[in-house]
């Protein structure tokens, strides 16, 4: 079973890289990195009296090693690029026995461009260029509200056209602007408005007590909407940080980190210390299963968090446990940023304070979010490698042949996470074919959005063979599932209360009780999908429309029209078409008139 990992490991080299393990069907089982690359894969193993898996190694790397039958590996050139390499080889491909962090994104600044005579503060989540930019955050959540706070509060230049419209408009009348632009205030007065603007950012019992008098003026005058309004903003920017009783009379900037398992979930929990203030807090949860690794988890975490340069990043990392890779992270960190960065793992003292007030709010998340998961049950039921708390589903529409489109929708966490929607012009004819160009798009597409832990497709036995194919020739492990109605006579029959659906697995095909929450999950995430798949379709549609109704205002009738979308694909790709390439699909009587008199659409 182990002849080929045997052989490989006698011929590997001793430089740094990245090595990767298979099971017999050449899925990715586990990808870990070394300095040396010989010396690291041969600890996995004993050679006498028979070659094996070394029995000091935790359960996880045995249950792996015990499946696998093929090692692989990359030569790089220093051991921060093999770092590199390995984290974005987990993303991409999620590998079985590797832990999955999916806190990659960017988290937005307030700042301002004090190089200006009446400088505004603005959003960004990238740096600005410029000598006297003064940034604030990072602000995970309640950055927005933080922002239209400080133009509720202080009279500063509300937009800005403000300035270059020359004359006091309606912010002045409503005392919410002081008309800089008429000169009815100078430069200094307007800065001693933004230094005390400023101070609010990160000392915000000034903002939240004119809120709350605001507010009680409000609904004192039964504008209860707009107190809503503002009660809801006083609780976003009193979320933005965590209270504690801690003394920090230093003035660092520091980045604080704790990461707890617990047995359905873990935590990541991010503190954000500038000039001795918490000034913002986050959390994200992952997945957890019997395969968490700290050294890991720490390690992918801050990779990620520390991917692009910021606008603010702190030259001090504290966490809460050590880990194997802290001090070659720190020199990665340090040369990427160009920059002493250090990585701290506290003992005692004031930074001890911080990681153990971060460590007990991520026992806190934990707690709360303790609540029975339908999640667990759908992997036991269905026999899925992990439980499925990232979900992709798919599903595709037309009108034959018309505006064919597909679409993913997400669920992640128990909620839809909209922003990773996606929408597909499709080209192909048939299901078969608009469904796998639809997933092997997605797949081209794991580089930058990870692997989920299970696809969901609106089709039968077929589609999902199709899927298992598509991953199997990326060599990519995912869980699949095809929800399907029951076909009588050859059609699905969808009458009302007598349509079933069936649900296709790796192991079985099962047929549930329509009162069963497990099927209604499922078909939740399927019946999303589809209500996507019909939006996008329905525009499109429309949209289409107009453009065939404008080609044939030109004279070009209908079976052109679709000879012409046969050979193009798209409305767009036949404007964009050379006179040339329509005189080939049709004729060049047809090229003029499309080209001559250029349709717009």
């Amino acid at each position: 079973m182990y002849s080929e990992i045997e052989k490989t490991i006698q011929n590997l080299p001793s430089s740094a890289g990245v090595y990767q393990y298979f099971d017999k069907n050449s899925r990715l089982l586990y990808v870990g990195k070394a300095k040396n690359l010989k010396n690291r894969v041969k600890s996995y193993w004993r050679f006498a009296p028979k070659f094996r898996p070394n029995d000091t190694l935790s359960i996880r790397i045995i249950k792996m090693l015990e499946q696998a039958v093929k090692v692989e590996y990359i030569v790089v050139a220093t051991e921060a690029d093999a770092l590199i390499l390995e984290n974005s080889l987990i993303k991409q491909l999620n590998p079985k026995y590797n832990i999955l962090l999916r806190d990659d994104k960017t988290y937005p600044y307030i700042y301002i461009d004090e190089n200006q005579d009446f400088p505004r503060f603005e959003i960004t989540r990238k740096i600005i260029k410029g000598k006297k930019i003064s940034y604030f955050g990072p602000f995970p959540n309640g950055g927005k509200v933080l922002l239209d706070t400080l133009y509720e509060v202080f009279p500063l230049v509300q937009k800005k056209s403000c300035l270059r419209e020359g004359k006091a408009c309606l912010f002045h009348q409503i005392d919410k602007c002081l008309a800089p632009c008429e000169g009815k205030i100078s430069s200094q007065e307007y800065y001693k408005i933004i230094e005390r603007a400023k101070k609010s950012i990160t000392k915000r019992t000034i903002l939240i007590e004119t809120l709350k008098e605001k507010m009680m003026t409000l609904a004192m005058a039964e504008r209860y909407e707009e107190a809503a309004k503002l009660r809801d903003n006083i609780k976003s920017i009193e979320s933005l940080t965590i209270s504690s009783n801690l003394d920090l009379k230093s003035l660092d900037d520091m980045d604080i980190f704790a990461i707890i398992n617990g047995k359905t979930k873990g935590v990541i929990v991010k503190l954000f210390m500038r000039q001795g203030k918490i000034i913002s807090s986050s959390f994200s949860t992952f997945r957890s299963r019997d395969i968490f690794d700290q050294d890991e988890a720490y390690t992918q975490a801050l990779l990620e968090f520390y991917n692009t340069e910021a606008p603010q990043i702190a030259k001090t990392i504290v966490v809460a446990h050590e880990f194997k890779d802290q001090s070659e992270l720190a020199t990665l960190l340090s040369d990427r940023f160009s920059k002493k960065i250090t990585i701290l793992n506290p003992k005692k003292g004031s930074k001890e304070k911080l990681t153990s007030l971060a460590i007990t709010n991520a026992h806190e998340v934990l707690k709360q979010d303790n609540k029975e998961e339908i999640e667990p049950k759908i992997s036991e039921l269905f026999e899925l490698d992990i439980v499925p708390y990232r979900v992709e589903s798919f599903d595709n529409s037309h009108m034959m042949g018309v505006a064919t489109v597909g679409a993913m929708v997400v669920w992640n966490d128990n909620k839809w996470q909209k922003s990773d929607y996606r929408r597909y012009e499709l080209k192909a004819k048939d299901e078969y074919g608009q469904m796998k160009e639809m997933l092997s798009r997605r797949i081209e597409s794991f580089y930058k959005n990870p692997v989920p832990d299970l696809w969901i497709l609106d089709g039968g036995e077929t589609l999902r063979r199709l899927a298992v194919q598509l991953l199997d020739e990326a060599h990519i492990e995912l869980n699949i599932i095809a929800i399907a109605k029951e076909k009588l006579d050859e059609k699905a029959h969808r009458a009302k209360g007598a349509a079933k659906d069936i649900v296709y697995t790796e192991h079985s095909v099962f047929e549930l009780k329509t009162t069963d929450k497990r099927l209604q999950w499922i078909q939740r995430q399927r019946d999303e999908a589809h209500r996507f798949a019909i939006t996008y379709h329905q525009n499109k549609k429309r949209k289409d429309d107009t453009q065939n109704s404008l080609l044939q205002k030109k004279g070009i009738g209908p079976a052109t029209i679709k000879k012409l979308l046969n050979y193009f694909g798209t409305f767009e790709a036949i404007k964009n078409a050379t006179y040339s390439e329509i005189s080939v699909a049709s004729s060049e009587k047809i090229a003029k008139i499309i080209k001559t008199d250029i349709v717009k659409y």
